[in-house]
């Protein structure tokens, strides 16, 4: 793969994993949530948002279901075909990031998704697969990071 061919690209990969975070970040603010931990930051007073997921317009509902699944997906992908980058997304404590990022806006996704009422039922449909796919890379991309931090070290 290329990281053999350019070993620079690891430090252009620690470069960007904040980036990568920041999608986190950006997902949990735009469904009022707050960040926990490392990956908080202060909010300001007039910075308050009252709009959660279940009130949100169902076009940004659908937004943020969309960028999440593509998120997931492309993050699981990427894991999946190079998995000695574990090491870099470790260093920024991705595994607790992303098991807050899940325990914070997973559930409350999933509840807006079955509460909401819709017109078409059609999108009600592909809101849940969406949702239920991104569920599943993160948790896949997660078991890859496991595994390649904690327990092929002992296994070698």
């Amino acid at each position: 793969n290329i990281f053999t061919w350019q070993p620079s690209y690891f430090s252009d990969l620690d470069e960007t994993l904040p980036t990568v975070l920041q999608v986190f970040n950006n997902i949990l603010h735009k469904c009022g949530l707050q960040c926990e931990g490392a990956s908080a930051e202060p909010q300001k007073l007039e910075e308050r948002v009252n709009v959660t997921p279940g009130n949100m317009p169902l076009q940004e509902l659908k937004d943020i279901v969309l960028y999440l699944c593509d998120t997931c997906t492309t993050l699981w992908a990427f894991l999946d075909v190079f998995p000695l980058a574990c090491q870099t997304f470790q260093k920024h404590e991705f595994c607790y990031r992303l098991a807050s990022f899940y325990e914070l806006a997973v559930p409350e996704l999933e509840s807006a998704i079955k509460k909401r009422h819709y017109e078409d039922n059609s999108v009600f449909a592909d809101l849940w697969r969406r949702i239920s796919h991104s569920r599943k890379k993160m948790i896949e991309a997660f078991h890859v990071l496991i595994n390649q931090v904690c327990l092929q070290p002992i296994l070698e």
